[in-house]
């Protein structure tokens, strides 16, 4: 798993490639709650190139939006997602927690 982070006036874009498993569950983890501890609550994952989320991935997206979302402080929204990472998110039930958008355009601009 490789992360790359764009800093924007009013949010963080964040781009992972690669898979989220088991073994690196704990580094993705790190990533965002290290962008919770600096401050940042607006942030957008780019999932065009995730190819594979595991349970563990899913626990760690839902720990930072309800993170992000205490105190109304922001959110964590999902752009570019391929449709078997879809098909897992709405198989877990996870399809209406997130804001999800085609492009990282659409998602940043909410912010």
């Amino acid at each position: 798993m490789d992360a790359t982070i764009t800093e924007f006036k009013r949010c963080s874009l964040i781009k992972v490639d690669g898979r989220v498993d088991s073994s690196n569950a704990h580094e993705f983890h790190d990533l965002l709650k290290g962008l919770n501890d600096h401050g940042t609550y607006k942030i957008v994952l780019d999932m065009e190139a995730i190819d594979f989320m595991s349970s563990r991935g899913w626990w760690v997206l839902v720990q930072t939006q309800k993170n992000c979302k205490r105190y109304n402080r922001g959110e964590l929204v999902l752009a570019r997602i391929q449709k078997q990472i879809r098909d897992s998110l709405d198989l877990v039930g996870l399809d209406t927690y997130f804001k999800i958008f085609n492009d990282t355009t659409s998602a940043v601009g909410i912010f």
